[in-house]
């Protein structure tokens, strides 16, 4: 304490807790006794505050809540775990301790401090150091909360729930013969398709970019990646048991990517004011290419024949561009939208050799980098990143080139081995990952996007390979919208279709804008069709994956 008065004269060192009955009953007490009188001869007594009592679990944790820093010093590894260690843990506090088992393992990497036994210079220099850094001290703290998610008693009991399923699986015995089962595979219920909030988003241009928790935010206006997305809807909603979107909403999505078509730089616009103003003459390479992909899907399903055959001319017209571009997620969502086009129009041959080209790409970024460690097409993982996968997959299956396929599958279980925690449940990848290089993924924040966009790709692996386990993902994966995720916390209002925003380390994230909603519902449509399936095998319904 006297090292750590130097540089925070304001410390204030608690120290909760009755005497250990057994040491009363064989010393008395003192030991606490030798204690305070050491405090007195250091000078401390006004900073080393005693509170002989025993607490309930209620009391402290209201201590624990309010400390800066938690100290656990054992002397040595006979002190094998702490249930205090546990809870200081879980309500996100910065723990400097010394390397007993339990402390050893659970703040690694950077998620707590741990100084030598014995160390008392040390273990008061890194309270000072954590007492005097601010930022550090909040990396550690929202690092011990963001990995103590996985240790709430909810994931606790599914982590057992997955142990005995994989025993159950596992064991020697054999089922000699089974009765399919009709049943979707597990999970929590899907939610009725609501689309109140969605179409409170929307004005008579478009759909709005963001919200400010409900209520549409104008002052960011519109985009055509969110527009496209919506469209991308309105396709997904013509499927059998859905209800289709009015005739006006989808004619005005369709008219947003129109109006965002530059012919003078064969590129579509992006960002449009509140004003109906195009902020820039070309927007990036992904956006142009999510408009390419849902132009493809909206020419193979859109209610509308006229509207079809816009949405092909206008693809065909923008294809060429994307030659030059060097995002593989510009490439991946191209090749998803010329999936549908080359459908509509087989023999349109640039699209054929275009989607070779773009496959080729993808092939060629996985193979630059991958390594028997790191098996994927970039350095670093960013957004959408299922997509890459997906996109290879429905390739080398509408064109029957097995290598595509195979690349596809085996990039995304590597993913998922990365989105999947000891528990079970879907982790995406945070966005504080992107720009790491050939680093596992951060937790936070954690978007719909990547939900949806890994929904969309299981299923696509699921009808490639025919693996059931495919489908069990998929389903796991849309349960992190219901509350299956590190925080527990739904991020959908079932009775108005809203999504919120995401999820940040320790709350969810209020805002509920147009990418999060349509994220959503399009992963809703899927896992709506995905158990129409199931419970109809015999007459299925044309499952395709669209996502956003």
């Amino acid at each position: 304490m006297p090292s750590i008065l130097k540089r925070r004269p304001d410390a204030v060192y608690v120290v909760l807790g009755a005497t250990h009955p057994n040491l009363v009953r064989d010393q008395g007490e003192a030991y606490r006794e030798n204690l305070m009188t050491r405090v007195r001869e250091l000078g401390v007594e006004n900073n080393v505050v005693f509170l002989d009592q025993f607490v309930d679990q209620a009391t402290l944790l209201e201590f624990i809540s309010m400390c800066d820093v938690y100290v656990t010093p054992y002397l040595n590894e006979a002190q094998m775990t702490s249930g205090t260690l546990a809870y200081s843990f879980g309500l996100g506090k910065p723990v400097v301790s010394t390397p007993y088992w339990h402390a050893r393992e659970l703040l690694a990497d950077g998620r707590g401090v741990l100084v030598s036994f014995g160390d008392a210079a040390g273990i008061g220099n890194e309270i000072a150091q954590l007492l005097t850094d601010d930022p550090r001290r909040q990396v550690i703290r929202k690092r011990a909360y963001a990995a103590s998610r996985s240790m709430t008693w909810e994931r606790t009991a599914e982590g057992y729930m997955a142990a005995f399923e994989n025993a159950r699986q596992r064991h020697w015995l054999k089922v000699i013969a089974r009765k399919p089962d009709p049943v979707a595979p597990s999970g929590p219920a899907a939610p009725a398709m609501q689309t109140g909030h969605f179409l409170s988003m929307c004005d008579d241009t478009g759909l709005f970019q963001h919200a400010v928790h409900s209520v549409p935010d104008r002052s960011h206006g519109y985009c055509v990646d969110d527009n496209a997305r919506a469209l991308l809807l309105a396709c997904a909603l013509n499927e059998p048991g859905e209800e289709p979107l009015a005739e006006v909403l989808t004619a005005r999505f369709a008219a947003f990517v129109q109006h965002a078509w530059n012919p003078d730089t064969g590129r579509f616009r992006n960002f449009m004011g509140f004003n109906r103003t195009w902020l820039e003459d070309k927007g990036s390479e992904d956006s142009h290419g999510r408009t390419l992909w849902a132009l493809g899907e909206c020419a193979r399903k859109d209610a509308s024949l006229p509207r079809r055959r816009w949405a092909a001319a206008l693809f065909a017209q923008a294809l060429p561009t994307v030659e030059a571009f060097r995002s593989p997620r510009a490439s991946a969502f191209t090749l998803l939208g010329l999936d549908a086009y080359c459908a509509v129009v087989p023999d349109d041959r640039h699209a054929g050799e275009t989607r070779r080209t773009l496959a080729e790409r993808l092939m060629s970024s996985l193979a630059s980098v991958e390594t028997p460690g790191w098996q994927w097409f970039e350095e670093g993982l960013a957004y959408d990143n299922a997509r890459l996968s997906q996109a290879l997959i429905v390739t080398g299956m509408a064109t029957r080139t097995p290598g595509y396929v195979e690349a596809g599958l085996r990039s995304l279980r590597w993913l998922m081995t990365l989105q999947t925690t000891s528990t079970g449940h879907f982790r995406p990848v945070g966005t504080a990952s992107f720009g790491e290089r050939l680093k596992p993924p951060l937790a936070f924040d954690q978007q719909p996007v990547e939900a949806t966009a890994t929904i969309a790709a299981c299923l696509s692996a699921w009808r490639a390979d025919d693996d059931a386990e495919w489908k069990t993902i998929a389903t796991k994966v849309f349960a992190w919208f219901l509350g299956s995720n590190d925080l527990s916390v739904a991020l959908v209002d079932p009775e108005t279709g809203s999504c919120r925003d995401g999820l940040h380390p320790n709350r969810a994230n209020e805002n509920r804008g147009g990418e999060s909603v349509v994220c959503y519902l399009l992963s809703l449509g899927e896992i709506r069709q995905l158990a129409r399936v199931s419970v109809n095998p015999a007459n299925p319904v044309a499952l395709r994956a669209i996502g956003a």
